[in-house]
């Protein structure tokens, strides 16, 4: 292998790991409704595509240039998650559902800067109190470590909030505040 064809496999490395966090971000676009911004991620994504996989394809001997494609693309995707996670604030809805301290476990979740909605309500064996609260994705684990301390037995539910607006959220606030 020649250091122009070593240099060439790290190129299409590079435009590989470009290809796949583009599209990963672009899912997430989609299943938030921006629609247009996805369109224009999608034909981006399509062009790199089609750049390295005709390189690729064109020579499949070339072990270097088919590892690169297949490296970038796992590389890609991890690039991908880690620009969700720092860049793009997501939000779900965990909802709990306690027989018992319910209103306690609300109060634990209000100090820790979590606002939370309790209703009343009725389950298979009796009256419940179901808790909702809307939460920046990275604090799940801060919620579940204060139901696991405060109410060990509640049943837990996190689900994908596509828009969220006005209400009290920690993020928003913290944001707010400074």
């Amino acid at each position: 292998m020649t250091l122009e064809g070593l240099a060439f496999a790290i190129f299409l490395f590079g435009l590989r790991i470009l290809n796949n966090a583009i599209g990963t971000v672009r899912v997430i676009l989609i299943t938030r409704g921006q629609r247009f911004l996805a369109a224009v991620l999608a034909f981006i994504e399509a062009l790199i595509f089609a750049i390295v996989f005709a390189n690729v394809v064109s020579d499949l001997s070339n072990i270097f240039n088919l590892l690169a494609y297949c490296l970038g693309f796992s590389i890609g995707g991890y690039v991908g998650m880690a620009i969700e996670s720092r860049f793009i604030t997501s939000y779900v809805i965990a909802t709990i559902i306690t027989q018992a301290h319910g209103h306690h476990l609300a109060t634990a979740l209000r100090e820790r800067g979590f606002g939370v909605t309790e209703s009343v309500g009725e389950g298979r064996d009796g009256m419940v109190i179901m808790l909702r609260s809307v939460i920046a994705r990275r604090d799940i684990s801060d919620v579940l470590q204060t139901v696991r301390e405060v109410q060990p037995d509640a049943f837990v539910s996190i689900e994908e909030a596509r828009a969220i607006q006005h209400g009290w959220v920690r993020q928003l606030a913290r944001n707010h505040y400074r």
